[in-house]
C-alpha cells in the first residue's frame, strides 16, 4: 500500500482520475462490510474510505443515515471500524476513516491515531473539525503518518480555502454541493468552480464527493478532479439487496464500471 500522494501520482502517469469509494464499517453486517470494501478493493477502486457510524451526522443524507442506522443496530463502534480497516487493508487497497470529531475525541485522540496506523489506515477524513482547531489532531497524526483530508464547500471563503489548504496532507476533500450526501440526477456546475478555486492555494491532489452516482457524472468530474468520491449510489443498492453473494456480484460491477468511467 503506497501513500495517499503515490496513489494520485499513479492515477495521474495512467491519465484518470482515483477512484475512491465510501462506506461505513458494520454495514450491512460487519463480515459483509470487510467482504464489499475486498471486493471494492479488487475491482478497480483506488482507496476505500471506511465510515465510522455516529449517531448525529452531519453531511449524511437519508440513504447514508439509514446505512449507519443499522451498523449502530450491529453495535459497530470503533473497536470494529479498527478491525475491519486492518482486515481491508490487508489486501494492499488504501485505507481512510471518514469520522466526525466527536467519536475520536471521546474514543482519545492519541489512541485512535496510532490504533488507525497499527492497523495499516493511512489518512482520516474528518468533515466537521474546523483546521484552524485543529492542533491536537495535527499533532497526533503528524506522530502517527496519517493523512488529514479536510472538507471545503462552494460556500467557503478564499480565506477559509487558504486556512484549510494549509492544514490539510493526501487531498482535498471538494464537496460538490451545499447541502448532504446523497444521489443526484446531475452533478452542480460549483463544484468545477470550486475545484479551480483550490487549486490557486495548493498544489495537492483535490477529489470531489457528494452526489456523484452515475458513471455519466464520474466521468463528468474526472474530467476536472483528480479523485471521485462515490458513497451513496453503493450503499442505496446494498440497501435494496438482502443476498451478500449477489451484493458483491453488484458492487464488483458497479466498482468496475466507475474504473472505466473515470478514465479521460
Amino acid at each position: 500500500m503506497g501513500s495517499i500522494q503515490e496513489i494520485f501520482d499513479k492515477t495521474k502517469s495512467e491519465n484518470r482520475a482515483a477512484l475512491i469509494a465510501y462506506l461505513p464499517a458494520g454495514f450491512p453486517s460487519f463480515e459483509g462490510s470487510i467482504a464489499i470494501m475486498k471486493e471494492m478493493a479488487n475491482s478497480g477502486v483506488d482507496i476505500i474510505e471506511i465510515g465510522v457510524p455516529y449517531s448525529d451526522p452531519l453531511m449524511d443524507g437519508p440513504t447514508i443515515q439509514a446505512a449507519v442506522d443499522i451498523a449502530l443496530e450491529h453495535k459497530t463502534g470503533i473497536k470494529e471500524v479498527m478491525e475491519t480497516v486492518s482486515e481491508v487493508s490487508k489486501t494492499g487497497v488504501a485505507v481512510l476513516t471518514m469520522s466526525y470529531w466527536s467519536p475520536i475525541e471521546k474514543w482519545g485522540i492519541s489512541k485512535y491515531a496510532k490504533q488507525l496506523n497499527q492497523a495499516g489506515g493511512i489518512g482520516v477524513i474528518t468533515p466537521d473539525l474546523p483546521p484552524d482547531e485543529s492542533e491536537a489532531w495535527i499533532s497526533e497524526s503528524d506522530a502517527n503518518n496519517l493523512d488529514r483530508i479536510f472538507v471545503v464547500a462552494p460556500s467557503s471563503t478564499e480565506e477559509r480555502l487558504k486556512i484549510v489548504t494549509d492544514k490539510v496532507t493526501g487531498f482535498v476533500y471538494a464537496a460538490s454541493i451545499m447541502g448532504v450526501t446523497g444521489t443526484r440526477s446531475e452533478v452542480s456546475n460549483k463544484a468545477e468552480e470550486l475545484v479551480k478555486r483550490v487549486r490557486k492555494h495548493t498544489n495537492l491532489p483535490i477529489a470531489v464527493g457528494l452526489g456523484v452516482s452515475t458513471v455519466e457524472q464520474a466521468q463528468e468530474v474526472a474530467k476536472f478532479a483528480d479523485g471521485v468520491i462515490i458513497g451513496s449510489a453503493f450503499v442505496k443498492k446494498i440497501l435494496e439487496s438482502n443476498d451478500l453473494p449477489e451484493t458483491l456480484l453488484i458492487i464488483s460491477q458497479m466498482c468496475r464500471d466507475f474504473a472505466r468511467a473515470v478514465r479521460r
